[in-house]
C-alpha cells in the first residue's frame, strides 16, 4: 500500500476517534462553562499556536487536564476529542494545536506543546488554575506528545520561546496508544498493519526522512529516551489488535518507567484497535488515574 494512503488511514483513523468522542455524552462544554477560545500562547506565532480553554462553573484552583489531539502529526485539531465531562468533575481542559510535520518537522511539536503548558502555568492566576497540578493526556499522535511531556521535563533543548523562566512539567500523563520508539514499529506490526518505515509513514514525515537512517532524530522524539526517575506518573492504554500503533510500542514504555521506578499502569484492551473503545474499564481507569494524583485528599473542616 501506498505511504499517502497508509497516511490517509491514520488520519482518517483518528479523527474518527474524535468525532466520535465529540459525539458521546459529556462530549461538549456543559451549560454555564467558561470557555476561551483561540489564546495564543506564542504571541504572534504561527496560525496554529493556539489553545481552547474550558472552565467550570464555579471554583478556583483548578487542576488542569492538557489534551492534545492525534491526526498522525499532519492533521487533526484542538476542536476534537477534548475531555469536556471532566468539567462537571472539577477540572479545567485545555485542548491545544500545534504545528503539524507539513509545517515544522520535529521537534517542534513537543516544543509548542511544552510553550503551551508554560503559557498556562505562567497564566494560572489568571484563570484559576493551580500551577501545581497538570496532566498531559493524548491519543495516537497526541498520546506521544503527551509521553514526551511527561519524560523531557527537565529537557532544555525543547524550551523555545516565552514564558522560558516557567516550567512546563506535568504532574502526571494519559497516553492513549501513543508510538514511542519508531524504529520498532514494523517488526511489531498486525498483519495488514501500517508500513511505518516507509518514506512517506507519519513518522519520516514528522523527522523528515526514512527513519531507520534518520536514527538520531528518532531517538530524539522518542519518550522513552528522556525517561528517568522524576518522571510523573503514567496511565498507558492501547488495544492489542491496533493496526497503525503496534501495542508493543507501549509495552516498550511501560518497561522503561517501571525501570526507573515511576508509576505506570499499562491497560490493555483486548481485541482493541486503534481508539473507539468499548471497554468500560478505560474511562474508569482515567478517572481515578487523574483523580488520584491530580486532586488533594479532602481536607478536614475546622471544628
Amino acid at each position: 500500500m501506498r505511504p499517502s494512503i497508509l497516511f490517509a488511514l491514520a488520519a482518517l483513523a483518528t479523527l474518527a476517534n474524535a468525532q466520535e468522542a465529540r459525539r458521546r455524552p459529556g462530549a461538549s462544554p456543559p451549560e454555564g462553562a467558561v470557555s476561551h477560545r483561540d489564546l495564543a500562547y506564542v504571541p504572534g506565532g504561527h496560525r496554529l499556536q493556539k489553545l481552547d480553554l474550558f472552565l467550570p462553573k464555579e471554583g478556583k484552583d483548578l487542576p488542569l487536564i492538557l489534551y492534545i489531539h492525534g491526526g498522525a502529526w499532519r492533521g487533526g485539531d484542538k476542536a476534537f476529542g477534548a475531555p469536556f465531562d471532566y468539567l462537571a468533575r472539577g477540572y479545567a481542559v485545555a485542548s491545544v494545536n500545534y504545528r503539524l510535520s507539513g509545517d515544522a518537522l520535529f521537534p517542534a511539536q513537543i516544543e509548542d506543546c511544552k510553550a503551551a503548558v508554560r503559557w498556562l502555568r505562567a497564566n494560572a492566576q489568571k484563570y484559576g488554575l493551580d500551577p501545581d497540578r497538570f496532566a498531559a493526556w493524548g491519543a495516537s499522535a497526541g498520546g506521544h506528545l503527551a509521553a514526551l511531556l511527561g519524560t523531557a521535563g527537565a529537557v532544555k533543548e525543547f524550551e523555545v520561546g516565552e514564558h522560558l523562566d516557567v516550567s512546563s512539567r506535568v504532574q502526571a500523563v494519559v497516553d492513549y496508544f501513543g508510538p514511542t520508539d519508531f524504529l520498532q514499529m514494523d517488526a511489531h506490526r498486525v498483519p495488514g498493519g501500517m508500513v511505518h518505515d516507509a518514506a512517506g509513514s507519519p513518522e519520516s514525515l514528522l523527522v523528515g526522512g526514512p527513519i531507520q537512517e534518520n536514527r538520531e532524530k528518532v531517538a530524539k522524539a522518542n519518550p522513552i529516551t528522556y525517561v528517568t526517575k522524576e518522571t510523573p506518573p503514567f496511565l498507558i492504554v492501547h488495544g492489542d489488535s491496533d493496526p497503525l500503533v503496534p501495542h508493543h510500542q507501549s509495552v516498550l514504555l511501560e518497561a522503561a518507567l517501571r525501570q526507573a521506578g515511576v508509576p505506570v499502569t499499562l491497560y490493555t484492551v483486548r481485541g482493541g484497535g486503534h481508539g473507539r473503545f468499548s471497554d468500560p474499564e478505560v474511562p474508569r481507569l482515567t478517572r481515578e488515574f487523574l483523580d488520584r494524583h491530580l486532586k488533594p485528599a479532602e481536607k478536614k473542616s475546622s471544628p
